[in-house]
């Protein structure tokens, strides 16, 4: 028998140790997804796929109620056990990853989906995401007598797969964001400037090389060809057609329900939802979008300078950079910045992965800026 009272205290003191500021920020973000799914987004794909209007709404409301239980009890457990706990989830998830090749759906030329009998159908890379930055942060600051050299090595051993099995998918969006936590993390830990700009050297040669010469990414190819001459190939059509919304929406927008180009925008209610936003409620509404946002990182930036603790510090690094990264990559995406790839919008995107994911990253954050009780 449970302990109501054991599991009140429990949660009570959960309560009052979190930060507020970060857990109503989180919530709040969550929030708007919802209210952008239900006003805009949803009866878009909705209207697509020929279901009842609010199909996708009340589904993004299941995803964000799982999510929310996830960010609870990924904040509410102790820090050894997080970290124990995702020691053993990195290497689930991973295999996950491993039999995508093998098991995983199809979905307009990409194999990136799991449909287990036994799971609804997920993105297994959302949950690698969280888990490979504990697991890298972890090798960083092992206490074992390493050379730091060698560890770097460890750490990079330790994404070959997941970039790898990424590449084959193919998803070069998420490789290169696992890539870029990676680095950031390699590069505040201490290495030395000459080694990271030889590394990087030696990884855009060896990118070069895979996009221009394997007919596999034969599309990246094209893609980034079209992104800098528009008048070759269709590869910009998605990020044409946002761009396209985002401008017809102006300073103020057209109001709720009242957008047209929405309608044009591919994959509107995931990897383009910010230029469905800005038709709707115009460049204002995103701006202040991207203060929420900055307020966010500011926060929990701000808890990094304090923390003594530097397995703490690159683990709370590392999930900030996955969240500012994938939100540079969505908007630079919208607003044809970048290349087009898919890229969902942390919190607002609809996608029951791509939310739990997140919900796993901000219930990381609100564990580890806990206030610390002696």
């Amino acid at each position: 028998m449970f302990n109501l009272n054991s599991i009140y205290k429990f949660y009570y003191e959960w309560w009052k140790n979190i930060d507020k500021t970060l857990f109503i920020l989180i919530v709040f973000l969550f929030s708007l997804g919802l209210f952008f799914s239900l006003v805009s987004t949803s009866l878009i794909a909705s209207d697509k796929l020929d279901t009842n209007n609010y199909f996708f709404f009340f589904k993004h409301l299941a995803y964000i109620f799982i999510g929310m239980i996830v960010l609870i009890f990924f904040s509410s457990i102790g820090e050894e056990n997080l970290f124990k706990i995702s020691f053993y989830l990195f290497f689930i998830s991973l295999f996950f990853l491993f039999l995508v090749p093998v098991l995983g759906t199809e979905v307009k030329g990409s194999k990136r989906w799991l449909n287990l009998f036994f799971l609804p159908r997920f993105q297994p890379i959302e949950l690698v995401k969280p888990f490979i930055i504990i697991f890298i942060s972890t090798i960083l600051c092992s206490e074992k007598s390493f050379n730091i050299y060698f560890k770097y090595l460890l750490t990079f051993i330790a994404i070959i797969p997941a970039c790898l099995l990424l590449m084959m998918q193919p998803d070069i969006g998420q490789t290169l964001l696992i890539f870029l936590a990676w680095a950031t993390l390699v590069f505040i830990s201490g290495i030395s400037l000459p080694i990271i700009l030889t590394f990087f050297s030696f990884s855009l040669l060896s990118l070069f090389y895979m996009v221009f010469f394997i007919s596999k990414f034969i599309y990246i190819k094209k893609r980034i060809l079209s992104f800098f001459n528009p008048n070759d190939g269709t590869h910009n059509f998605q990020s044409d057609k946002a761009i396209d919304a985002i401008s017809s929406g102006g300073y103020f927008g057209k109001g709720i329900g009242e957008g047209t180009l929405k309608n044009r925008v591919p994959e509107a209610h995931t990897d383009y939802v910010i230029s469905v936003i800005s038709e709707e409620f115009g460049v204002v509404a995103i701006v202040l979008l991207l203060i929420l946002f900055l307020f966010f990182i500011y926060t929990v930036f701000k808890k990094i300078y304090l923390e003594k603790n530097e397995k703490i510090k690159l683990v709370l690094t590392g999930t900030m950079c996955l969240i500012i990264f994938q939100t540079l990559i969505h908007i630079g995406v919208n607003i044809r910045l970048l290349p087009t790839t898919g890229m969902t919008l942390p919190f607002l995107s609809y996608g029951g992965s791509s939310i739990v994911g997140v919900s796993i990253l901000s219930g990381m954050i609100l564990n580890l800026t806990k206030r610390k009780i002696d």
